[in-house]
């Protein structure tokens, strides 16, 4: 037996600072409503990573950042400034991955590329696009319309990242990438935030790769935030409870509401529950129920459960 629902998770992150901020976003394609009202904030110095099946907006939302999609209702900060009125000014504070892997100006060789990108980046580190070359075995002399995907996504994220910019936004940067060059690339990020001020937001659909280096979790569905929380918010609130319960036992009215997901036998259940754990423990037990064991769950799999919940309502 398996049954989902939708939990109220925060959203709001309080009065920062913020390096990005959208007010009631909405972005319509048609007869689509791609962004619906949504209210992100991304703290300043945090990485944000979000999460949402396909068709969930997290593409759509990334390019409104950018100054690419225009959007049409609401209000967008992008470091301060709006992308739809300064683009050039906010895509300068930019290191973007966008979802497509093809590079521009396919003609070019990697390394002619590469200082092209200098010109329009005064922060541009040399020595460090060098460095980030050299790791990822690029070879700077092959035309860029010969790359593979992998190649090609290891040159965007050496365009992304070797101007030291503010902001970086990442759509799904390791697709692609072999699970070597995947944890070469975790590990060049985490070394990036160390040597760099930076504020990240990654869309992506492989969590568990970029989980040690997150701080704060959106969840996306059809446009809308189900969560918007700090990691360890999420952490200590969103757990996992198995339970033996009388036959025919429905649980107590109290957390209507906050059961994500309920799923388990006649007799024993395994109900994933946002709420501070004692309450959520002490509800159970006045209610029959006898708790076995209770744990928390990874980012993964709290995403998993809460648009499990969404996706069946």
């Amino acid at each position: 037996m398996t049954d989902t629902a939708t939990a109220a998770l925060p959203i709001d992150l309080g009065n920062g600072p913020f390096a990005v901020t959208t007010r009631g976003l909405a972005k319509q394609f048609g007869s689509t409503r791609a962004l619906d009202g949504l209210d992100l904030q991304v703290p300043e110095g945090s990485v944000y990573v979000l999460v949402g099946p396909n068709g969930a907006g997290k593409s759509t939302l990334i390019r409104t950042l950018m100054g690419l999609v225009r959007y049409q209702d609401g209000a967008v900060s992008v470091l301060g400034r709006d992308p739809a009125d300064r683009g050039a000014e906010v895509r300068a504070g930019i290191g973007y991955v966008p979802e497509d892997y093809r590079v521009g100006y396919a003609w070019m060789t990697v390394g002619r590329l590469l200082e092209h990108q200098a010109v329009y980046h005064p922060s541009w580190d040399a020595e460090y696009a060098r460095e980030l070359r050299v790791r990822y075995g690029i070879d700077p002399g092959r035309k860029c319309h010969t790359l593979s995907k992998g190649q090609s996504r290891r040159v965007q994220l050496v365009l992304a990242l070797a101007h030291r910019p503010p902001l970086l936004l990442l759509d799904e940067p390791t697709d692609g990438l072999d699970h070597v060059v995947r944890d070469e690339t975790l590990s060049i990020l985490s070394e990036h935030l160390a040597d760099s001020p930076t504020t990240v937001v990654i869309s992506t659909h492989r969590v568990y790769e970029v989980e040690p280096l997150v701080d704060h979790v959106g969840v996306l569905s059809k446009g809308r935030l189900l969560g918007q929380l700090p990691r360890d918010e999420l952490y200590g609130g969103l757990l996992r409870y198995w339970a033996d319960v009388p036959e025919g036992w429905r649980g107590p009215g109290e957390l209507a509401g906050r059961v994500v997901r309920r799923s388990g036998a006649a007799r024993a259940i395994e109900w994933t529950v946002w709420g501070d754990r004692d309450a959520v423990t002490r509800g159970l037990s006045k209610a029959g129920a006898a708790v076995r064991e209770v744990a928390p769950l990874s980012v993964d799999e709290a995403a998993v459960a809460l648009l499990s919940g969404r996706e069946a309502t």
